[in-house]
């Protein structure tokens, strides 16, 4: 059971940090598509992700159309401002893939025209541009894992002093 997050060239190194960070601990699989807008080993991405690094999986492409070959049989869901359909209408299932944009520019428009009957939207007020990336991911996500009974995580918490 997974689901994966696609960055395709992401920006800023904290907002895949926390991706990862979030990844880590939904056992959702973290897809970075070059160009990155920052290393692999930058220190705001380790700092963002914490110690959870050796949790994720992560898989590097060198663009979009190896990202596309490589995962030829994916469901693939494209998150956008410009998209009517909203992420809650949609019915998830296991191994879905959702691809998110550069911060500042978001996912080729040629590439939301393509696939638009998959583009969905988060609701938002029309006077702002958008959430911040990690914050969309992480709502898309767990809006999925929340339809799929939050498969492998846990359920309950325990307090510390009794």
């Amino acid at each position: 059971m997974a689901l994966n997050i696609v960055l395709v060239n992401p920006e800023i190194p904290s907002n895949t940090g926390n991706i990862a960070r979030t990844c880590a601990i939904t056992g959702a699989v973290l897809h970075l598509v070059k160009p990155l807008g920052f290393s692999i080993d930058d220190k705001h991405l380790k700092r963002a992700g914490l110690d959870y690094w050796s949790l994720v999986d992560v898989m590097v492409y060198d663009n979009l159309d190896d990202f596309l070959q490589k995962n030829k049989s994916g469901n693939f869901y494209y998150l956008t401002t410009k998209a009517k359909l909203l992420y809650s209408d949609v019915q998830f299932k296991d191994n879905d893939y959702f691809l998110f944009g550069a911060e500042t520019k978001g996912l080729p428009e040629s590439l939301l025209k393509d696939n638009y009957d998959k583009a969905l939207r988060i609701p938002m007020k029309p006077v702002t541009r958008s959430l911040n990336l990690a914050n969309s991911a992480n709502i898309v996500l767990y809006e999925a894992l929340r339809q799929l009974g939050f498969p492998g995580l846990s359920h309950e918490g325990h307090l510390t002093q009794k």
